[in-house]
């Protein structure tokens, strides 16, 4: 089969995997992030123990919303009422229901990129002076919080992981540079930067899949010539736009 390089971190690698291959390719992870759970500062557990005083979290991926409900949880053996909780894309609200027993407003599928969606959604529109939680990694997402903030809410930011960053392995290395591959997957500004001083020109000739189109300006300031943008960063979505996008 036909070789689908892709940099995403994480338990939505697996998934993303597993789609590719039920697309007809094959998955090579470039191991080049890894995520670590991190401890909460002494003003973000506060953030978490005043978790009623906040009228909307935003939660922005399934390893936030897995750490989340965790630190919830340890905090509040019941939930609080009149919190809204809503999450960048599907993947993310599902496991956030999962875990805390709440509706989770987010973005429908095919929206394109998952910030501009979320913040495109009717209950984050009115917020003048509410307070909004962001659940989120270290760094990143300054879009929802510029926006948040230029709309009159209070944000306050909870880093619940930070990002590793790594050299592909040798094998992975050497078919990046030489373009030795059929799609190349990114799903973040990160990646792509971290990425680019192991590739080439062959490597920018390739297809490029990418989850939104902030990543494809990003792509072709890097002269990516050939860049697919999915519907949205889920699984299924970046593998049939991987499929489509194939050459030999």
């Amino acid at each position: 089969m036909p070789c689908a390089l892709m940099a995403r971190p994480g338990a939505r690698a697996a998934a993303l995997e597993e789609a590719l291959r039920g697309a007809g390719l094959a998955p090579l992870s470039l191991d080049i992030m890894r995520l670590e759970p991190r401890a909460p500062t002494p003003p973000e557990e506060t953030a978490l123990y005043d978790l009623d005083n906040f009228s909307r979290v935003i939660c922005t991926s399934p390893f936030a919303a897995e750490r989340l409900a965790e630190a919830v949880e340890a905090r509040w053996p019941q939930l609080p009422q009149g919190v809204a909780f809503y999450a960048t894309g599907r993947s993310t609200a599902e496991l956030l229901s999962a875990q805390l027993g709440v509706e989770v407003g987010a973005p429908e599928a095919g929206s394109g990129s998952a910030s501009e969606a979320l913040l495109a959604l009717p209950g984050l529109q009115e917020v003048a002076g509410e307070r909004v939680l962001l659940a989120a990694g270290e760094g990143g997402r300054e879009l929802i919080e510029m926006t948040l903030a230029a709309r009159g809410a209070t944000l306050t930011r909870l880093a619940l992981y930070r990002r590793r960053l790594s050299p592909p392995p040798e094998g992975a290395r050497r078919r990046l540079a030489a373009g030795d591959f059929a799609v190349l997957i990114v799903t973040s500004g990160e990646q792509l930067e971290w990425l680019d001083q192991w590739c080439s020109a062959a490597t920018r000739q390739r297809p490029l899949i990418v989850s939104s189109q902030r990543l494809a300006t990003m792509a072709a300031g890097h002269h990516y010539k050939c860049v697919f943008i999915a519907g949205d960063a889920t699984p299924q979505t970046l593998a049939q736009t991987a499929a489509g996008a194939r050459t030999p």
